[in-house]
């Protein structure tokens, strides 16, 4: 499903224009975006929560060189599934 299709569905589910499904929408992913970059966790019961993982550095090796290369530490989106979501899709 392309966003496009998300907003679709929303808009004739909540009998809304699609272009206040788009604001709806796209309030909902930067409110997402926003406490995930303070590092703060997004729970919606049901649903799944949103948090921020952190990654060691580590070495790495150039697939076309074989050369050994160092990979910083980083910050990455995780998503874990809640149990409703997770019967619902089994």
């Amino acid at each position: 499903m392309t966003k496009n299709e998300l907003i679709g569905k929303m808009a004739a589910s909540a009998d809304i224009s699609k272009v206040a499904a788009t604001k709806a929408l796209t309030a909902f992913l930067d409110g997402i975006k926003t406490s995930l970059k303070k590092g703060q966790r997004v729970s919606l019961i049901g649903f799944g929560t949103f948090s921020v993982a952190k990654r060691k550095a580590r070495t790495g090796r150039n697939p076309r060189t074989g050369q050994e290369i160092k990979i910083p530490a980083t910050k990455v989106p995780k998503f874990s599934a809640g149990k409703v979501l997770k019967t619902h899709v089994k």
